[in-house]
């Protein structure tokens, strides 16, 4: 976006002496020393941290404007609000603006250019020959450490063959869903590639997302986004795409999916993908069982392609009415029982499991007023209930926890953790017929996690964890850490991704569910 408020925050004189030294992006925060996200204000280039670590600069903000709005007239308050500083900061590490009275990163500069002038001085820094050997003695510590030999002693160079990718300006949610499918097409291939293959600084992912802006214009701006709404448009368009190419047109587009499949008037089964689902009951969809989209499977439908059996039974009469939905993640919902937030001094009660998710997505349910369903027998609307089963799993199982509801005014964010397994996901008890599953099948392992930090999802920040080659690792845009499993099953998911376990042999099952 772009800021008013340049201005009156941008430092006019920039003076090497007023900076810490060494290079920009491990410079340490002034209040606790962290080095981790660095953030310089442009008003008394004080360096802070970011929200995610400590909030120290977010927190400088804060105080600055304590400071300018109290005990004064309305009169001075205004000129006061007018002449505010200290409310833009620069990363030290990826030279973006954010600017904390917007609430939002910065693409505009002031007339004389003084923004610019900022990152060409912390890049000269960070160039520097000091800094440049600081950096490379910094990386020869890091291979000599124990984790690194780990690693090299398990066939793998160093940390750095994990990506991480630059935030251009609130991608985040972009970010985490890409190293979540490390699994349009042109740019996505590249992109892959490069998360692949590995490398010492980041990628930049600018080409896609520029894609991305063109054929998904709700997505375009710096403004937040939804990370699974995105993963979905992004599903769909490469579904398209490749049948584009297999049939030789394209497909129209598909319209917003839902995000749960719904039972309602004289349509009483939607999939989760929007779309009419076949009309004779008791049979899959075409191609032998395979989830299909538009009438043909491609490579996005083989891998993420599931399919639901939809029961829906009129409960005047007994009708039963019997529809098949293909789907590509599944949307569940967090049981009301464990959204209640206690007080400090009440004792915690039971944790919610990913199995609790499940049975709540597969229970039966008495569908109420809103969602009456047209029987064909009666000849009118009536009560009823609805029951789903899993008739196909499919090879790469992603599980979105709703944990964004619309209230009266705001959409809310539900902070419940949910524990889940990082390996032996048992999916046989939401089969129709479990018995004709092949042995193991049923059973996935976790590979990759979404991550939603903070209040709403207009807002906050998405990071991920990625399972590669045996090594768990966060995804933080362009910082890439090693981390511990410990870690990873601590997170309040928002996205799991979990693969279809190959091998023959059935390993310890997770007692996390």
């Amino acid at each position: 976006m772009e800021c008013p408020h340049l201005n009156s925050n941008v430092c006019i004189t920039i003076d090497s002496s007023s900076f810490p030294h060494g290079s920009p992006s491990s410079w340490c925060c002034s209040v606790c020393r962290s080095n981790k996200s660095p953030w310089v204000c442009l008003t008394c280039l004080n360096v802070h941290c970011g929200r995610y670590v400590n909030a120290h600069a977010k927190q400088h903000y804060e105080d600055s404007q304590s400071q300018v709005t109290g005990g004064a007239g309305q009169k001075r308050c205004e000129e006061q609000e007018k002449n505010a500083q200290h409310l833009v900061c620069m990363d030290c590490s990826s030279y973006s603006l954010f600017c904390y009275r917007c609430d939002d990163f910065v693409v505009n500069d002031t007339k004389l250019g003084h923004v610019q002038k900022v990152r060409e001085h912390l890049r000269s820094l960070d160039n520097s020959p000091l800094a440049v050997h600081r950096r490379t003695k910094r990386k020869l510590l890091e291979s000599n450490s124990p984790t690194s030999k780990l690693l090299k002693d398990n066939g793998g160079a160093s940390a750095l063959s994990a990506m991480g990718l630059r935030n251009l300006g609130n991608t985040c949610f972009m970010n985490a869903i890409l190293q979540s499918l490390r699994s349009l097409v042109e740019e996505l291939r590249k992109t892959l590639c490069y998360l692949w293959q590995g490398g010492p600084t980041a990628f930049s992912p600018d080409s896609l997302f520029y894609v991305v802006w063109k054929i998904m214009p709700s997505f375009r701006g710096y403004q937040q986004q939804d990370a699974h709404e995105f993963m979905r448009y992004l599903l769909d368009h490469l579904h398209r795409e490749l049948q584009g190419g297999l049939n030789g047109a394209k497909h129209p587009a598909l319209p917003v999916p839902p995000d749960s499949v719904k039972v309602s008037g004289d349509n009483p089964t939607l999939s989760q993908d929007g779309l009419p689902v076949p009309q004779d009951e008791g049979k899959l969809p075409a191609a032998g069982g395979k989830c299909c989209i538009n009438g043909s499977s491609t490579v996005v439908t083989s891998i993420f392609g599931g399919v639901l059996q939809n029961e829906v039974n009129c409960l005047i009469c007994g009708t039963e009415s019997r529809k098949f939905d293909p789907f590509l993640d599944l949307s569940l919902d967090i049981p009301n029982q464990f959204r209640h937030k206690r007080a400090k001094d009440q004792e915690p009660g039971p944790t919610c499991t990913l199995r609790d998710c499940l049975c709540s997505f597969t229970d039966l349910e008495e569908l109420d007023q809103a969602e009456l369903y047209m029987c064909h027998r009666c000849k009118k609307r009536q009560k009823s209930t609805k029951k789903f089963w899993v008739q196909k799993l499919p090879k790469v199982l992603c599980l979105h926890l709703k944990r964004f509801h619309w209230t009266s005014y705001l959409r809310n964010k539900v902070t419940t953790y949910v524990e889940f397994p990082l390996r032996g996901l048992d999916m046989r008890g939401y089969l129709l017929q479990p018995e004709e599953a092949l042995p193991d099948r049923w059973l996935y392992d976790l590979v990759a996690v979404v991550v939603h930090h903070g209040s709403g999802v207009g807002s906050g920040h998405y990071t991920a964890y990625g399972k590669r080659e045996g090594r768990w690792y966060h995804f933080n845009d362009s910082t890439v850490t090693l981390t511990e499993e410990e870690t990873v099953v601590k997170a309040k998911a928002y996205i799991l991704f979990y693969t279809e376990r190959s091998d023959k042999t059935t390993p310890e099952t997770d007692t996390r569910r």
